[in-house]
């Protein structure tokens, strides 16, 4: 895949998490664009050492689809601990 289909990948998601997670969203389009771009990434290389697959095959494929919404579900959450940490 391309810069642009991986932002576009990152962006939707990145929302996806922040639909899917309950609790206050961090920052804006550019942070949810790095949180899908990061969980993609995330996402494929569990799935490659979990499972033995390649994740993130093409744009169209549902498990590149699936493994950038788990990863950035991961990212997201890990970024909100982090986050929770330094704003006390």
């Amino acid at each position: 895949m391309g810069v642009i289909a991986w932002i576009l990948v990152g962006l939707i998601a990145g929302a996806i998490a922040k639909a899917l997670t309950p609790g206050k969203d961090p920052g804006g389009i550019i942070v949810t664009m790095l949180i899908g771009i990061v969980g993609g990434l995330l996402g494929g290389w569990l799935g490659k050492v979990i499972f033995g697959v390649e994740s993130i095959s093409g744009f169209f494929h549902l498990s590149t689809w699936i493994a950038a919404v788990v990863g950035a579900v991961i990212v997201l959450f890990a970024y909100r601990m982090i986050r929770g940490r330094s704003a006390h």
